[in-house]
């Protein structure tokens, strides 16, 4: 609990000294933030037992980042975790360790990953699409699962290659809605998608 309390915080030092509110100024993010504010919650209260009770559920960090910016992402994201823990009867450690490494760290990592694809793949929409919006976000799932799998104490009863067999079949399904969502913001709500760019993305295309 000690480790998750820390990279929240520094997460939010982070995040809160980039000042992301200024991006909302006369900008059409208020949509998918009012939007993730009141869906997200839900998706975090859902949890998924695996055998032993091992916890896992999924994120819709990748996708925050995607459309919010790592930033306004990191610090929207707490509210949602503690609208989650209550919404499912969650104790609050358990939705802390969620916040840092179901959230903070998966949403981290997905920026990582994502500006290595930007900066060495082609520019190309299906690039973004199956790039950033599918297969950065399995990885970044389930490098966060593996890595909150390593350093946490195991859940009595439980074995560490089933933890591990969870978080890898939870990353696909959420990369494979991501990448849905992705696909279908870039043809209808470009505008919703704060790491989209219509000049780097459709001009060379």
């Amino acid at each position: 609990m000690g480790l998750s309390l820390a990279l929240v915080i520094v997460a939010l030092a982070v995040a809160l000294a980039l000042r992301p509110w200024r991006a909302l100024r006369g900008a059409q993010l208020w949509h998918p933030l009012f939007a993730s504010l009141v869906l997200m919650p839900w998706l975090w209260a859902a949890q998924r037992f695996m055998p032993g009770g091992v916890a896992v559920q999924l994120s819709g960090a990748c996708l925050m980042v995607l459309m919010l910016g790592w930033p306004l992402a990191v610090l929207s994201l707490v509210p949602i975790a503690a609208l989650g823990a209550w919404l499912g009867g969650i104790a609050w450690p358990q939705a802390l360790d969620h916040l840092a490494w179901n959230g903070i760290v998966t949403a981290t990592l997905a920026l990582a990953i994502g500006l290595a694809t930007r900066r060495w793949l082609p520019r190309h929409p299906f690039v973004f699409i199956l790039g950033r919006g599918f297969l950065v976000t399995a990885l970044a799932t389930v490098l966060s699962g593996a890595l909150s799998a390593l350093v946490s104490p195991l859940p009595p009863g439980s074995e560490l290659g089933s933890i591990l067999l969870g978080h890898w079949l939870m990353a696909w399904g959420e990369a494979f809605a991501t990448g849905m969502l992705v696909a279908i913001f870039v043809a209808f709500k470009p505008e919703w998608l704060a790491t989209w760019s219509d000049a780097r993305y459709l001009t060379d295309a």
